[in-house]
């Protein structure tokens, strides 16, 4: 299973620009293989980034909710990406394991 992330991010955000390299860096140290990321400007694609509740930005959704509403630091962002990956894995376990090994 892949976790997908949107970045939402307006054209000349400096703050916006510095946090997707942030955020970024961490899915590569994490996860690359199993997260795939999504810049989206929020001047192009206004009627889904209003439809996720994206006040401003930077905003980070994940698998088309928005869990961050604003910047999250790298902590929360990474501590988060863990929690779902680990959560992914469990599934994808109980998926192709079936019931008869007892999980």
């Amino acid at each position: 299973m892949t976790i997908k992330i949107e970045a939402f991010y307006t054209p000349g955000c400096s703050k916006c620009a510095q946090a997707k390299e942030t955020l970024k860096t961490i899915v590569e140290e994490i996860g690359k293989d199993r997260i795939t990321w999504r810049d989206v400007n929020i001047l192009e694609e206004i009627d889904y980034a209003v439809e996720l509740g994206v006040l401003s930005p930077p905003a980070i959704a994940i698998d088309g909710t928005l869990v961050f509403p604003a910047l999250p630091s790298a902590e929360r962002f990474t501590r988060e990406l863990r929690k779902r990956l680990e959560q992914a894995v469990r599934d994808d376990a109980q998926t192709h394991c079936g019931n008869s090994h007892g999980h």
